[in-house]
């Protein structure tokens, strides 16, 4: 184990809602933490002295996608993703594992790997726990997943016992080259994920096995997978139970304030979600009374800011008329203004989620945001 790898701050009266920091190798990351997802090694219209200049000390990129282009040996000989994006922060890297959950049809899991046709040019490959750290750690990732198999809502359970064995085969696989890039002067550090579907027992049985292991931190995955909201509360709260409270949690994919709260209150400490930008290309924007649809009539003519309670450039700057015509013409500016805004929105919840926290007012702050934000008073 890492020694001093998360210090817990404070723990919210209450609440199993918890502040604390974690030290990475590219500067501390503050607790709960909403990361930005930058797939390809960029956030979607999103510039990094935009990132920056917001407050993220992580954003995420995928580890299957900069394997297939452009390289992880370009990528390394850049000085890894820092030197490739020049974002001077933190990265964590998913490890393809929700690629073969989401491109299914263009895979086939085996025991040893993962056997996948690129979705860019149908050539072959075959992703092993070995190699896909061995991937991420020339991508010099800060933390990297280990490759696991993540099932959908409604599968049946000898599936979902078949992708857990494996999942769980595969932690033990990756932490030992994990170890070994460790002993080669790699920095980064690895989280093994929880699985086990929607089967309270296989769930239970995988966040006591994960919990277990040595590592300095894990992911709960396995949840906004397609299942309705009230069963991803049920089940992320049964599976905090068996998660251990010493080591930073990351649940994956989740991006609403609905999703992230939950998640908060639960005592997860980190997630991510593609949603805020890629809503944010449809002219769908986050406000305190909820979401803007931008492309209505009804703001042709309206010249105050988006959200008159937001102090972001873009609430300071533009009106809702000219971010309606901008959207309406397809301007490139409209998903920058609107992607930066969406991703000021949730930084700023999360600064606000820990200020509250850390005067043991978490559910307080929870209820008035929540009534305010299903107000509908747009």
């Amino acid at each position: 184990m890492i020694e001093n790898f998360f210090e817990v701050h404070h723990e919210c009266s209450g609440s199993l809602a918890r502040t604390g920091v974690i030290h990475l190798a590219h500067g501390d990351v503050q607790t709960p933490v909403f990361m930005p997802v930058g797939t390809k090694g960029t956030v979607k219209a999103v510039s990094k002295d935009d990132l920056d200049e917001i407050g993220f000390e992580i954003i995420l990129a995928n580890t299957y996608h900069m394997y297939l282009r452009p390289g992880a040996d370009i990528v390394n000989e850049a000085g890894g993703l820092h030197g490739f994006t020049k974002w001077n922060k933190n990265f964590l890297t998913d490890s393809g594992g929700f690629q073969v959950f989401s491109l299914s049809n263009l895979r086939k899991i085996r025991s040893g790997g993962i056997e996948f046709r690129s979705d860019i040019d149908g050539s072959k490959h075959f992703f092993t726990p070995e190699n896909v750290v061995q991937t991420q750690a020339l991508l010099n990732s800060d933390i990297q997943m280990q490759l696991d198999v993540c099932t959908g809502f409604g599968v049946d359970r000898a599936e979902a016992e078949r992708a857990l064995k494996i999942t769980s085969d595969w932690a033990l696989r990756a932490i030992n080259e994990w170890k070994i890039q460790r002993e080669k002067g790699y920095k980064g550090i690895l989280f093994p994920i929880v699985q086990g579907n929607f089967f309270d027992d296989l769930r239970k049985e995988s966040a006591e096995f994960v919990s277990a292991l040595d590592t300095p931190g894990l992911a709960i995955g396995g949840l906004s997978v397609g299942e309705p909201a009230d069963v991803f509360a049920e089940k992320l709260r049964h599976t905090v139970q068996f998660v251990t409270r010493s080591k930073p949690r990351y649940v994956m994919g989740i991006g609403t304030p609905e999703y992230i709260l939950e998640a908060v209150a639960d005592g997860i400490d980190m997630f991510d979600c593609v949603q805020p930008t890629r809503i944010a290309r449809h002219g769908l924007y986050f406000s305190r009374h909820g979401m803007v649809s931008i492309k209505q009539k009804r703001f042709e003519r309206d010249f105050g800011p988006l959200d008159p309670e937001c102090n972001c450039k873009v609430c300071r700057t533009y009106s809702r008329a000219y971010l309606r015509h901008i959207f309406r013409e397809q301007e490139i500016l409209s998903s920058m203004l609107a992607s930066y805004h969406n991703l000021y929105f949730l930084h700023n919840m999360m600064l606000e989620i820990r200020n509250a926290i850390n005067n043991d007012r978490f559910e307080e702050y929870r209820k008035s945001f929540l009534e305010k934000f299903h107000s509908g008073n747009i």
